[in-house]
């Protein structure tokens, strides 16, 4: 499952990396995502609705097992 997310993580990089910031896979456990969001992301103020919008509901799209995403 870890390839997939990371397959899917690939599609949500351009988008970050292109105000500045990335998505780190941290770990995969039982359906739960954990990502650290790093560069301009991290200190933004709108991360949480980026972690939510952007990259919880892509990986709940692309891979129906993941439950939820949370930040490390």
């Amino acid at each position: 499952m870890r390839e997939k997310v990371e397959a899917a993580l690939n599609v949500i990089r351009p988008s970050l990396r292109a105000d500045g910031g990335d998505v780190e896979l941290i770990d995969v456990s039982d359906g739960i995502v954990t990502v650290r969001l790093t560069g301009a992301c991290g200190g933004c103020p709108m991360a949480t609705m980026t972690l939510r919008n952007g990259v919880e509901r892509t990986l709940k799209d692309q891979i129906p097992e993941v439950k939820e995403v949370v930040a490390a």
